[in-house]
C-alpha cells in the first residue's frame, strides 16, 4: 500500500506533463495500473471475482 505522502505528492499538479504517475483509486499502487477501470492488477481482480466492476466476469470454458 502506498504511504500518504506518496498518494498526496501524486495529486498535486506536475511540473511536467511527463511526471504525472497513475495511482490505483483504491490502493495507490503505482503499477500494473490498468487506465480502463482506473485500478491496479490486484484490486481488479479482487473487485472482479466480487462482481463489483460491471461488466466483467471471469471467464471460464
Amino acid at each position: 500500500m502506498a504511504t500518504t505522502a506518496k498518494i498526496a505528492k501524486t495529486n498535486k499538479k506536475p511540473k511536467f506533463s511527463t511526471q504525472h504517475r497513475n495511482r490505483c483509486s483504491v490502493c495507490g499502487r503505482p503499477r500494473a495500473y490498468l487506465r480502463k477501470f482506473g485500478l491496479c492488477r490486484l484490486c481488479f481482480r479482487g473487485l472482479a471475482l466480487k462482481g463489483e466492476v460491471p461488466g466483467v466476469s471471469k471467464s471460464s470454458w
